[in-house]
């Protein structure tokens, strides 16, 4: 089992160390592609999973999820969280096990994910005290100085409702002059950089898993992809993500650090539970 190289009380007391004058902004990995992100004593928590429900739903079936990275945080320790991402329904990125917990300990949380999935994440977080608010490509939401812009994802198609909705989503995520992009889940797709050009990205957080239909789930970009993704966006900084949480889907980050290295793309490969300072001086 990995460690995490900050957990439980260490990683709590490492989130409120930093400064609510710090106009940096600071990135946590929590596993899979879950983040958190803090700046000016504001916090956003992105696409958590920070429990053992897949483990334990597919435990008996041909399709077991056994973790490879020990969990760093339980969800109720969380404090002074006021808005939370799910880029899809998936329960890797929508996981009523750390989002009853998480609203319980946190009066007043908002859950910003697609349109097309409101109706079930509602029955998944029935008695949940979460507000949940829909969000389409192109659209936007503010709350306490973020503001979180839709980008289609495809996973692994761009799927989309009656009304034209789509079902996945990535977030270009503004803050104090800050940009960064969170893809959720996707594959490379046309409409991808016409979002995302526009941008100045400080930092880009891209899953590297790839899409390997014998894995019988919806697939990813993979590492080459990933790279070129964040080099074609002119992207300061990428960190990879989606790996080493699942030993039937995950990947090593061999293939990214080589194509990054290649194409001069700068890149961060985080632990479970570190910290990464972005710092646009």
């Amino acid at each position: 089992m990995i460690q995490p190289i900050q957990s439980e009380a260490q990683l709590l007391a490492d989130i409120a160390s930093i400064s609510d004058l710090d106009t940096r902004l600071h990135v946590w990995w929590l596993g899979q592609s879950g983040f958190l992100l803090k700046h000016e004593g504001s916090l956003l928590l992105l696409d958590p999973y920070l429990s053992d429900s897949l483990t334990e739903k597919y435990a008996a079936t041909d399709k077991p999820h056994i973790r490879m990275t020990a969990r760093c945080l339980a969800p109720e320790k969380l404090h002074g969280i006021r808005l939370v991402t799910a880029s899809h329904i998936h329960t890797d990125h929508l996981d009523a096990a750390t989002l009853r917990p998480l609203a319980a300990s946190n009066p007043g949380l908002k859950l910003l994910l697609p349109h097309p999935i409101l109706s079930e994440a509602r029955q998944r977080l029935a008695d949940a005290e979460i507000e949940i608010i829909g969000l389409d490509a192109g659209e936007r939401f503010s709350q306490d100085g973020w503001t979180i812009i839709g980008v289609p994802s495809a996973h692994n198609d761009l799927k989309k409702d009656a009304e034209g909705r789509f079902h996945h989503l990535g977030f270009i995520i503004q803050r104090g002059g800050y940009c960064l992009y969170h893809s959720g889940d996707t594959l490379w797709h046309e409409e991808l950089l016409q979002h995302l050009k526009p941008h100045h990205f400080d930092l880009m957080l891209l899953p590297i898993n790839g899409n390997k239909p014998e894995r019988r789930v919806a697939g990813n970009l993979n590492g080459t992809e990933a790279a070129t993704l964040a080099k074609q966006c002119a992207a300061k900084l990428v960190v990879p993500c989606h790996y080493d949480m699942f030993t039937f889907n995950t990947v090593t980050t061999d293939e990214f650090e080589e194509s990054c290295r290649q194409l001069a793309q700068p890149l961060k490969i985080m632990k479970c539970g570190e910290r990464l300072i972005v710092d646009r001086l």
